[in-house]
């Protein structure tokens, strides 16, 4: 493929792809232009004035050698295309799809963050309240069951749970071994019973 027939552009839709170069616009005369002429006359010198200390050798001089570094980057995004669709052709040998390649990349820097110094010293704070909220919970879980069985144990509590169990026995009638009782017999209630 002939390299000046090629679209080196990278960002164009049309990388790597045969442009047709026969509808040129070289012929098509831009007003200020310059050209030049044999033996490197330039023919318009008045639409391209030469900056000031530049000799007309110096500026042909540094023409040439941008002519050359152009030609240079061409020849480098021509090399570069080229190398792209070789890797792509090597990835696709290989089975390394573009999924593959980003849940790869996840993994890679999931481990990274796993590693870093931040995500250790938050893991270990967080490690560290976790066990302080546990033990604050238990000593609360404590010391509620500790109220709530010296609340059980008072003399007020006894009576209203006295009543409750005469109010039960009034309405549902006490019970020994499965046979009702009628509710004109009185049963002394538990000390305790259960909830």
């Amino acid at each position: 493929m002939d390299p000046a027939s090629q679209d080196i552009n990278l960002n164009s839709p049309n990388k790597g792809l045969v442009v047709d170069h026969s509808d040129s616009l070289s012929d098509v005369p831009v007003e200020g232009m310059v050209e030049v002429m044999e033996g490197g006359a330039v023919a318009n010198p008045a639409a391209n004035p030469l900056p000031p200390g530049l000799t007309e050798e110096e500026a042909e001089e540094l023409r040439t050698e941008l002519t050359k570094v152009e030609e240079e980057i061409n020849t480098l995004r021509q090399v570069l295309s080229a190398k792209e669709r070789h890797a792509a052709e090597l990835k696709r040998k290989l089975g390394l799809s573009p999924l593959n390649e980003l849940r790869q990349n996840f993994t890679k820097g999931w481990q990274d963050v796993q590693t870093s110094n931040a995500y250790k010293k938050t893991q270990e704070t967080l490690s560290q309240a976790g066990q302080k909220t546990s033990a604050a919970l238990t000593t609360v879980g404590t010391v509620l069951s500790k109220r709530l069985g010296d609340m059980r144990n008072s003399a007020t509590f006894k009576s209203f749970e006295d009543r409750m169990g005469n109010l039960k026995d009034k309405v549902v009638g006490p019970r020994d071994n499965g046979e009702a009782v009628s509710p004109t017999d009185t049963t002394p209630t538990q000390e305790n019973p259960s909830f």
